[in-house]
């Protein structure tokens, strides 16, 4: 979007400077930043502030706009289903984690870190999102627990979208913007602790440089424990700085760093007992004291636009993406007895008898055998985006065209390690054996102190890939009259990927590589008969190649083929309350083909079909002056149709939940005083796609009671009041595990404007 601030002022964000303290796994973030325009008043205290992000119309819980420039400014002339999640919404749940504010996108679950995988991992309408997320709508692939510190808003964009994003986006795609700087001055501070005993400081400072340049810099550093579970401590500190140069000129260059360092102990979770997570005390978790996981991301950017003509425009964007990743990580694999000759492992979670011999056992009998999960990452990638955009005008008809190509690369290192020991005398590993099987432990007793000296660490293999991109993309909207459009467009996609791994085995070939050639599609209709109402049709298409995430998905040296994605979805946008609510309503089907399925040697082939059928609503914005909504509804019929692997056909695919919901609401009672809370809700999941493994669903209250004032704010954040036992993330190894969710806990938010 490109604005003239000579002639049309344009709304900016105030400034947030925060030093915030938080405790809980989903750490507190700044409460309602007061955003005024340049030249404008300030909106009553007590209320969501209005909040004007990088140009975008936003109405305290309700965005309108997205900053995505390859889809049209307005929500309403998208023919997908699009979720914005801004700082207003963040602010008044106290959410700072990416994952936390996702909690608002109903059909998005998460996965947790996992085997070769750091960070949050993300399902979105029943298929990985793992590479699908975005920063400022370049690709973001590195692994790592991303913060919400730098961003004013996380769009989501559901459902296949490769002609606008190329590989990947089965599911949809999450874009991050990050805070950008603006002509008018502003500072904050906040300081924010939570009752689990994280402490989190934010600082957030813009400051105009001349009459075409500002420089905007924000800072986070938070430490104390994640969650009040044990083994959850955080360490981490953050610094996202940024410089807009020409602004209101035809030319502008914006230039953008986020530099992120986590020191953090991952919870792993609790193992499978008879189909559902093991029935142990909240605080039992099964790691080492010495485990952690270091990782240093680094991102760089720097954007070009430039206006060609009154009705064209040029961008060019060039983003360097590296993480680095430390991980001494211990994880429950499996259970057992313990006897004279050492740990028997039960036989649990089998398609022929997933009960065994547990079932009649007491939980004092059983112990947990503990695996280690360590490995050194170095994930670099560098992406240039170059899109043309404009106009052409007749008497009956409009075209708004975007065009464009993009080169990547992407690079990939995983050094694995193992800890082989011993549990009661005798060894858990083979002589040669490099599983890493490191210790045991009661069921019942959570882990404690180091890693036994007797399982030092030993690399392993060494696994490296790396990929190139080349593609050239074109989209037309076409405005027939007044009430109707048309959308059109295609991409076509050059991938080629090697891999590697020095420890070859039959499931980890020695070499392979793979060069894709993909055109995708998307076409839609959309009929407005008022500016209030918005009607559409449309139909995308994606693909994933097998070496996507440039890991080994085969048993062998040849590459599995493509998975292929296609969509179809029909649904509505209303504006309600003179624009002040936003309604929305769509079914869809995703179908999925050559969806590759991993057999009991860790050997994939890829014979199946998965669809999902689903409906989803959603609404945000003001019922009145004084209450606000967002919130959700996703149901998701998803089904495994085509003979994956045994004992999966007509299953469910894992982590999906069937219905999901969320709702947050927010009443100015009185003067100054904000009071807020909503719920959200989860259908039994499957940690795998076999169904054995299950855990139930589940429904999660919060609450925020807030002050405002124009120099200070102050919340109070209640995160899951009523105690709810529930699992945040679910992980498909080791028979299936969960890590439950953040317990009752509360948090307290300064924020300080000068």
């Amino acid at each position: 979007m490109h604005t003239n601030f000579k002639t049309k002022p344009r709304r900016q964000t105030q400034i947030v400077i925060a030093l915030s303290m938080v405790w809980g796994l989903t750490p507190v973030s700044s409460p309602a930043q007061i955003t005024r325009p340049v030249n404008s008043v300030v909106v009553s205290p007590g209320t969501l502030d209005e909040m004007i992000i990088s140009g975008a119309k936003n109405n305290g819980l309700q965005s309108k706009d997205l900053s995505l420039t390859r889809l049209p400014v307005e929500l309403r002339d998208i023919p997908q289903s699009v979720i914005v999640i801004d700082r207003a919404v963040m602010n008044s749940q106290g959410a700072t984690s990416m994952a936390s504010a996702l909690r608002n996108v109903p059909g998005l679950t998460i996965g947790a870190a996992e085997g070769g995988q750091i960070g949050t991992n993300i399902n979105l309408n029943g298929f990985s999102a793992r590479t699908d997320v975005y920063l400022d709508g370049a690709r973001d692939r590195g692994q790592y627990y991303r913060d919400t510190f730098a961003l004013d808003a996380i769009e989501v964009l559901m459902g296949p979208s490769s002609m606008l994003f190329g590989r990947g986006s089965t599911g949809g795609i999450i874009n991050q913007v990050t805070k950008k700087p603006s002509l008018k001055p502003a500072d904050e501070v906040q300081v924010s602790v939570n009752s689990t005993g994280m402490v989190r400081t934010l600082l957030d400072h813009n400051q105009p440089l001349s009459e075409k340049s500002a420089f905007r810099i924000a800072m986070m550093a938070q430490e104390g424990n994640g969650s009040d579970r044990d083994q959850t401590k955080l360490k981490d500190y953050g610094i996202a700085p940024s410089l807009k140069l020409g602004i209101g000129e035809p030319t502008t260059i914006t230039l953008s760093a986020l530099l992120q360092h986590n020191n953090d102990q991952v919870d792993y979770g609790l193992p499978n007992l008879n189909g559902s997570p093991a029935a142990v005390g909240r605080n039992t978790a099964y790691g080492f004291n010495d485990d952690r996981t270091i990782s240093d991301i680094a991102s760089l950017s720097a954007v070009l636009e430039h206006k060609l003509s009154s009705t064209s425009h040029l961008r060019n964007q060039t983003q360097l993406n590296s993480v680095s990743t430390d991980a001494r990580e211990t994880a429950a694999q499996g259970l057992g007895t313990l006897g004279l000759g050492g740990f028997s492992p039960l036989s649990v979670g089998t398609t022929a008898n997933p009960v065994a011999a547990s079932s009649v056992l007491p939980l004092s009998q059983l112990w947990v055998r503990q695996q280690s999960h360590d490995r050194a990452i170095r994930d670099d990638s560098i992406f240039n985006v170059t899109e043309f955009s404009g106009e052409v005008k007749s008497e009956s008809v409009q075209h708004t065209w975007l065009a464009g190509f993009e080169l990547g690369q992407d690079n990939y290192n995983n050094q694995n390690y193992y800890r082989n020991g011993s549990c009661n005398g005798s060894d858990l590993n083979p002589v040669g054996g490099t599983s890493g099987y490191t210790a045991c432990t009661p069921l019942l007793t959570s882990g404690s102190g180091n890693t036994p000296t007797t399982a030092p660490s030993i690399a392993g293999n060494l696994a490296t890939g790396k990929s190139s991109t080349v593609a050239a993309f074109a989209n037309d909207t076409v405005d027939i009259g007044p009430h109707f459009k048309l959308v059109a467009g295609l991409r076509a996609d050059q991938f080629i990927a090697s891999i590697s791994n020095s420890l070859p085995t039959t499931t980890t070939p020695a070499a392979a590589s793979q060069t894709v050639n993909f055109t995708s599609a998307r076409a839609g209709g959309i009929w407005q008969p008022t500016p209030a109402q918005s009607y559409y049709l449309s139909y995308s298409t994606s693909f994933n190649p097998s070496l996507e995430q440039l890991v080994n998905t085969t048993g062998g040296s040849d590459p599995l083929p493509p998975q292929q994605n296609l969509a179809y979805e029909a649904g509505a946008k209303w504006e309600q309350n003179g624009g002040k609510l936003s309604l929305t309503a769509a079914v869809f089907q995703i179908t999925q083909t050559n969806a590759r399925s991993q057999d009991a040697v860790g050997v994939y082939t890829a014979t199946g079909t998965v669809r999902v059928n689903g409906m989803r609503a959603g609404v945000a914005g003001r019922v009145s002056d004084k209450l606000q909504v967002f919130g959700g509804y996703t149901h998701l019929d998803a089904t495994i149709i085509d003979g994956i692997a045994p004992g999966t056909q007509g299953q469910t695919p894992a982590n999906t939940p069937k219905d999901s919901a969320s709702l947050w609401g927010s009443y100015a009672f009185i003067p100054n005083w904000e009071l807020g809370g909503g719920a959200t809700y989860s259908s039994e999941r499957f940690a795998n796609n076999t169904n054995l493994v299950s855990v139930p669903s589940y429904i999660r209250w919060d609450a925020v009671l807030a002050y405002h004032q124009p120099k200070y704010d102050l919340r109070l954040n209640f995160f899951n009041l009523f105690s709810a036992s529930y699992y945040d993330a679910l992980i498909p190894s080791d028979g299936g595990r969960a890590v439950p969710g953040l317990g009752r806990s509360a948090a307290v938010t300064v924020s300080y404007r000068f």
